[in-house]
């Protein structure tokens, strides 16, 4: 079923004129499957509509923002009234101060408070941050781990030099032996070691944080004089009410957020402590359209609704309960189906699928039921679900590995994913 028609079709064709690529960043469905749509026109809690008017059940969450339902009538609320007293100002709203005191009465490591708009803006001025508190320059981070689109961390190194990328060294992710052969290649120099609360790659399993990991880049930093950060910008809020990392008892120096942390109003933020705050108070950033005030009211209310609300464990019971069901389904169907991660942000893979062939096919066949889900990269689940969504995705996964097994014996290669393999040939 060819899903990329009418509307969304004419906007490919027009956006190809103006727009580079036709789509750019993670937002453009080029790795995707062809019948995916690239532009939607609304969303409503858990569901989306693209832009030919098709509704799905959005397991991406706009790739992550969407922690309490699109369009949320409370956070959305306090958005507009914001918006109506003044947002982009000559100075900051008094909501600026309310929320760094919010985020520092929530985040056990936390002292202080910085804000920004993305993830990256967000990652960069922590490691500026923690360059100017150590006067060094290394940093530490895993193979493969996501950190934004900076120049430092892209994963697409089309216009880097190689400047851009010095001074950093890479490790295994949950592997100590590797964590402490790049520290000690680092020597005197260690400024800091960047932490995903989990392995969240594209392409291949997630995997929980290895409690000994996460001990001893915390060890290693305190014996360098160096600063621990974990980038919480994807999973912040989804795992725990704290820093992710605050459920192996292990606090960083200085954390990132983003994402969901005004459910879908572009803010994101650095947190420290103590230690850092001298650094941060030294570094020079800013943005016009950080301090805006309507994104901040958006983000007290998030806030709110994390403390008050059951919102996790509902989440984590929505998780588990599609994970079981997947489960089932996919073994009746035959096949080896690896979920991975945390249940609130989780991956699909098949077995024996090295160009996702298998994936890309089921990913489809989901669609076609009224189901977004992806093929590669990690999903999110959302407050605004509830167990009728849950159902409703498990009868589309029936529908879609039954498809998939009539196909699989005949699926074509993956030609835009034959970068996965080639390595291998």
């Amino acid at each position: 079923m060819d899903l990329a028609i009418g509307r969304d079709r004419e906007l490919r064709q027009r956006a190809r004129a103006v727009i580079p690529g036709g789509m750019y960043g993670h937002l453009s469905v080029g790795l995707l499957p062809d019948d995916y749509p690239q532009f939607f026109q609304r969303g409503e809690g858990a569901h989306l509509w693209d832009a030919d008017g098709r509704k799905y059940l959005d397991f991406m969450c706009a790739y992550g923002p969407n922690l309490f339902g699109y369009a949320n009538p409370e956070i959305d609320a306090a958005f507009v009234r914001q918006l109506g007293q003044g947002d982009t100002l000559t100075g900051p709203s008094p909501l600026m101060v309310e929320l760094a005191e919010a985020l520092t009465g929530m985040v056990a490591h936390a002292d202080w408070a910085m804000f920004c708009k993305n993830g990256t803006d967000a990652t960069s001025m922590a490691l500026t941050l923690a360059r100017a508190h150590t006067k060094r320059r290394v940093v530490v981070r895993a193979k493969g781990a996501y950190h934004g689109a900076a120049a430092w961390c892209t994963p697409r190194p089309a216009g880097v030099i190689e400047t851009d990328r010095a001074h950093q060294l890479f490790c295994d992710y949950n592997d100590v032996e590797s964590l402490e052969a790049a520290v000690v290649e680092a020597g005197d120099d260690l400024a800091c070691i960047f932490a995903a609360p989990f392995r969240h790659d594209a392409f291949v399993d997630q995997a929980e944080p290895d409690p000994a990991y996460a001990r001893r880049a915390r060890e290693l930093c305190d014996e360098r004089g160096a600063l621990l950060v974990v980038d919480e910008v994807r999973a912040g809020f989804r795992l725990s009410r704290d820093c992710s990392w605050s459920r192996i008892g292990v606090a960083p120096d200085l954390s990132t957020w983003g994402k969901c942390l005004a459910n879908g109003h572009a803010l994101s933020a650095l947190l420290g402590n103590d230690k850092a705050r001298a650094a941060a108070d030294s570094i020079y950033v800013t943005g016009s359209f950080w301090f805006q005030a309507a994104p901040m009211a958006a983000a007290l209310e998030t806030l709110r609704l994390v403390r008050e609300t059951d919102y996790l464990e509902r989440i984590t019971a929505l998780g588990e309960r599609l994970r079981s069901g997947l489960a089932e389904r996919a073994a009746a169907a035959g096949f080896g189906f690896r979920q991975t991660g945390p249940a609130t942000l989780p991956l699909f893979l098949f077995d024996d699928d090295p160009d996702l062939r298998k994936g890309f096919c089921f990913s489809s066949e989901m669609l076609a039921r009224g189901v977004y889900v992806h093929p590669w990269h990690n999903m999110f689940l959302c407050a605004a679900m509830t167990e009728t969504d849950i159902d409703f995705a498990l009868d589309a996964a029936e529908g879609a590995f039954a498809a998939l097994k009539r196909q699989a014996p005949s699926l074509p290669p993956v030609e835009k994913l034959a970068f996965l393999t080639a390595g291998a040939r």
